[in-house]
């Protein structure tokens, strides 16, 4: 508040505050404002964010054989065998791909 004061002495006057009285008391409102703001941010942002890569993750865990998948790059195919880090996919009759499991985006 004080630094608004002194840049904008005009602004300070019309919200009230003259002087030092009026610097020194808007302490608490300010980290009720910081909190809410947080609490707004994690409740639109973080949580459904962190709900989504939650799922997503349990959907990459759970493929198996025979599975029908799309890739992020938008190769349709069914899962061959499942590894580690790593699923083989056939995506046309005799044609097999071997990706990454992070690459798959979705289960059909």
């Amino acid at each position: 508040m004080l630094f608004l004061m002194l840049l904008f002495p005009d602004v300070a006057n019309a919200m009230g505050t003259t002087g030092a009285e009026g610097a020194t008391g808007g302490g608490s409102s300010m980290l009720i404002m910081l909190v809410a703001i947080f609490a707004i941010f994690y409740f639109l942002m973080i949580r459904p964010e962190s709900k989504r890569r939650k799922e997503r993750q349990t959907m990459i865990d759970s493929l198996k054989r025979g599975d029908r998948v799309v890739t992020i790059g938008g190769l349709y195919g069914d899962v061959q065998d499942v590894h580690d880090d790593r699923i083989v996919m056939k995506i046309a009759e005799g044609v097999k791909v071997e990706v990454a499991k992070s690459s798959v985006s979705s289960v059909r």
